[in-house]
């Protein structure tokens, strides 16, 4: 019999966006702690970089583009029963509200919130999330705890997001499947080194942060374990705000 709330022994967890960034550092941490890992990813060769650097071999392996509805079905359709769910694919983009068109909202909705909103509604429905499983959305404290100027978007995104987990819990309780998300401040992925702010820029506003840094993947990732784990099994609709103190 394992003692520790927070091992994940035994626990089958998908962890989505999981060749690089926070997704990575995700799986890998399921996988220490004793967790039988799905991982998914776009990028076939770097999800396999990122099952090389498992503690043990995964569960399941699947490519899958999760703005593609028929890949989002076969995906679903290809999965174990679930334990736990972290569902960390996204994108961003830095960009003021006056250049904002339809068409700039679809792309960022489309990644960010419909599709890890279809895939936990289709996992549910389809009954692969276990009685008593726990599902972990990545959210962000832009759109609900910061606002910053060309963050409209990526913020409007989130912020969306962070609600439809809230009816989530609520709704899916009744199956004692959890719901929760976590809200990160800035976190140094490759994500925010693609050339729209400057090296010097992410420096500089690095420290505004009160703990003098952005934060790491593996922050939020033990986060994702402690919502995935026993040790938060009365824990359900909560948005984990982890962000430095940038929010205070």
């Amino acid at each position: 019999m394992n003692n520790n709330p927070f091992s994940l022994e035994g626990k089958t967890v998908l962890v989505t966006g999981a060749s690089s960034g926070i997704g990575q550092a995700t799986a890998i941490a399921c996988s220490c702690l004793g967790a039988n890992v799905v991982v998914t990813g776009r990028n076939a060769e770097r999800l396999q970089a990122t099952v090389g650097q498992l503690q043990k071999q995964p569960a399941a392996q699947i490519e899958a583009e999760l703005t593609n509805y028929d890949e989002v079905e076969n995906l679903v359709a290809s999965l174990p029963p679930l334990d736990g769910a972290v569902l960390c694919a996204g994108n961003s983009t830095t960009l003021p509200l006056q250049f904002g068109t339809r068409e700039k909202f679809d792309e960022m909705f489309d990644v960010n919130f419909f599709a890890p909103v279809e895939l936990m509604r289709l996992m549910y429905k389809k009954k692969k999330l276990q009685k008593g499983a726990s599902v972990v959305l990545i959210a962000s404290i832009g759109g609900t705890h910061s606002f910053m100027p060309g963050n409209g978007i990526y913020g409007a995104s989130k912020a969306a997001l962070n609600s439809v987990m809230k009816y989530a819990a609520r709704e899916y309780a009744s199956r004692k499947v959890r719901v929760n998300s976590i809200c990160p401040g800035m976190v140094d992925t490759p994500l925010i080194h693609r050339g729209t702010i400057t090296e010097e820029q992410l420096a500089e506003d690095a420290k505004r942060y009160p703990l003098g840094r952005y934060g790491q993947p593996e922050d939020i990732a033990n986060a994702a374990v402690y919502l995935l784990s026993d040790a938060s099994s009365w824990v359900t609709g909560h948005d984990l705000v982890i962000d430095g103190g940038f929010s205070i």
